[in-house]
């Protein structure tokens, strides 16, 4: 079997850790041998991942997030697929890849390119077909802030006031004294470590209260994602940047609480429906039926495109403008005054790049990502189950896309 080598460590190559090659899942019943349960846990692991995550309403509960009885809106197509798979470009350490092999080296799952709104290019690898959902990962807290800033742009949401003011059940938490807008930013001082390998980490606590990892013999902690968020103190003072997947949460619960609507009704009526989904999503949700908003929710590779299609032509889909050009132009304007050391900023869930190509990205673990690049007219949308979780495939995809950009540009 291909092997490769990444940060230290001995993983499957991508072509040896097919789900098709494995034979996850097939038989009937599969054998033991081959099965893929929540109740081993081993559903988040690699390479299982390179099957579960095209498959997680199979794992554990979802609500349903309905696309109507509207027609499908339809994509026009320029195929440039030869073109693209022999680009040739350099990943961060001066290594040259052709685009194609790269799609490998990152354990790509399925990539589509829109250029001025056609598909120039579309490829699917393992379990993942153009009508199976696939987990978006934290791709997912785009959508929920997308859907955050259109409140606060119409009125509903004030993001000055405290979190505390729409969820009295957070006086005495690290949001007491947070306003939505720290939130939506990911601007708070939590005493909340989310580190996605040390199984001690809070977020592993945290996975358990919510119900997406087993919970082990004896487990006495929070049994819902609420009831979890009770227990989160302050740590340090809010205004600086921390990634912490639970601000994603308290925004969602405070969205659902002021419109009385829940979280997948908002997604299928201001983006499924009206940006004529071809296939339903769906969301993972707690015990108490609140949704993962911070990273649980599931579409296909070609809806997740048409939001992002619709990020870039400034909230207009199909001559209609179904979120305000000025959500999205805030957005892309990215932080004031906060760059990362990486050259990002993060703006109502988002990632700004203030590259040449004024790319502003959705991006989650194991390689999920939306990138628009309004400046080339380019959207790409991929979804990839990569062993690491956080940021390895980075040295290759930032470049790789980089250089789609420049070539789709001439």
């Amino acid at each position: 079997m291909g092997m490769v080598e990444i940060n230290g460590q001995h993983y499957l190559d991508a072509r040896a850790s097919d789900p098709r090659e494995l034979g996850w899942m097939r038989g009937a019943p599969p054998p033991a041998d081959k099965r893929i349960t929540f109740e081993s846990g081993t559903f988040r692991d690699f390479p299982h991942i390179r099957w579960s995550f095209s498959h997680m309403r199979e794992l554990m509960p979802t609500a349903n997030v309905w696309r109507g009885l509207g027609m499908p809106s339809q994509f026009e197509h320029s195929n440039k697929s030869a073109e693209i798979d022999a680009l040739t470009f350099a990943d961060t350490n001066g290594r040259t890849r052709r685009f194609d092999d790269a799609l490998f080296d990152t354990y790509t799952d399925g990539i589509v390119v829109l250029h001025r709104g056609r598909i120039v290019y579309e490829r699917y690898f393992g379990a993942l077909e153009p009508h199976l959902p696939h987990e978006c990962q934290s791709c997912t807290k785009s959508y929920t802030g997308t859907l955050t800033a259109v409140l606060v742009h119409e009125g509903v949401l004030d993001e000055s006031k405290m979190i505390s003011y729409y969820l009295p059940e957070l006086q005495g938490t690290a949001w007491e004294d947070a306003t939505l807008r720290q939130v939506m930013d990911m601007q708070t001082g939590l005493a909340f470590r989310e580190n996605y390998v040390d199984e001690q980490s809070d977020l592993w606590t945290y996975r358990c209260a919510f119900g997406r990892l087993p919970r082990p013999a004896g487990y006495d902690g929070p049994r819902t994602s609420c009831d979890y968020l009770r227990t989160v103190h302050k740590q340090g003072s809010h205004g600086e940047f921390v990634y912490q997947s639970l601000n994603t949460q308290v925004m969602a619960w405070v969205i659902m609480r002021v419109t009385g609507r829940s979280f997948v009704q908002l997604l299928q009526d201001l983006l499924w429906g009206p940006l004529g989904c071809e296939q339903d999503g769906y969301v993972e949700v707690d015990p108490a039926g609140m949704p993962t908003a911070e990273g649980g929710l599931s579409a296909t590779l070609r809806d997740f495109a048409r939001f992002g299609e619709m990020m870039r032509c400034e909230g207009e889909w199909h001559g209609k403008q179904l979120i305000p050009a000025s959500v999205v132009r805030d957005v892309r304007e990215g932080t004031p005054n906060a760059k990362l050391e990486s050259g990002y900023s993060y703006r109502s869930q988002w990632w700004v790049s203030h590259d040449e190509l004024g790319s502003f990205e959705a991006r989650g673990i194991h390689g999920q990502r939306l990138y628009i690049a309004p400046k080339v007219e380019m959207v790409v949308a991929r979804f990839a189950s990569h062993p690491i979780a956080d940021g390895a495939d980075d040295p290759v995809t930032r470049p790789q896309l980089l250089a789609l950009g420049r070539m789709l540009r001439t």
